[in-house]
């Protein structure tokens, strides 16, 4: 409810640069867009994190 909200206050059309590219949206799609890119690549550091430690884990147990 809150987000929709956000969104709907922040409606004011802005040009996001990126790579190369050129576009215009909404400021508040803008803010959402990069929150879920940014959780997106935080979950998958975090779950090469952990089969890393799972390997390093079950390498160690092998060993002894």
């Amino acid at each position: 409810m809150f987000l929709l909200i956000f969104v709907a206050q922040n409606f004011v059309a802005v040009t996001v640069s990126f790579l190369g590219l050129e576009f215009s949206l909404p400021l508040g799609l803008a803010l959402l867009f990069a929150a879920i890119v940014g959780g997106v690549l935080v979950w998958l550091a975090g779950t090469a994190r952990m089969v890393q430690m799972r390997r390093a884990a079950k390498k160690a147990s092998k060993q002894g």
